[in-house]
């Protein structure tokens, strides 16, 4: 197991334990504990704990500074956070973490998901880029909209 996979099973392990609606932490303990530096736990954070993977982070740095994560658990806050974390444009790896995530919460199911990849697939959307990432994330926000529970 590589030490970012050890950051994050910690991470989450302390998400499980904690009963309050944010788990706050500190960047240079982290770092301390692990003995690597605050910028290998800045990694960890924004690869594994991302709005794509179904969490909420707020980062402030400095002497200070803290990370405080939030994983959702209501459907409804689960797909609004997918959909404003697509932005305007996204790419086919992306948009499918996104769908993959949303599966594994229970947000939307595996029939679902395959019909939306389907439908953003580059296979499907012929359009050069920039247009075609443009596109899948119009489609993939609007589908999210009205994807039943």
């Amino acid at each position: 197991m590589g030490l970012s996979d050890k950051i994050e099973a910690f991470i989450t392990e302390l998400l499980k334990e904690d009963s309050s609606e944010w788990l706050e932490l500190r960047r240079n303990e982290l770092a301390s504990i692990f003995g690597c530096a605050p910028s290998q736990i800045n990694y960890v954070i924004s690869t594994r704990f991302s709005p794509e993977h179904g969490y909420i982070v707020e980062s402030r740095r400095g002497g200070g500074g803290y990370l405080k994560i939030k994983q959702l658990q209501d459907t409804d806050d689960i797909i609004i956070t997918a959909i404003r974390a697509v932005g305007n444009s996204i790419d086919e790896k992306t948009a499918r973490a996104h769908l993959i995530n949303l599966v594994r919460r229970g947000a939307i199911n595996e029939h679902t998901a395959s019909l939306i990849l389907s439908g953003i697939s580059d296979s499907t959307l012929t359009a050069d880029e920039p247009l075609r990432s443009m596109l899948r994330a119009n489609i993939l926000k609007n589908m999210l909209l009205n994807t039943e529970k």
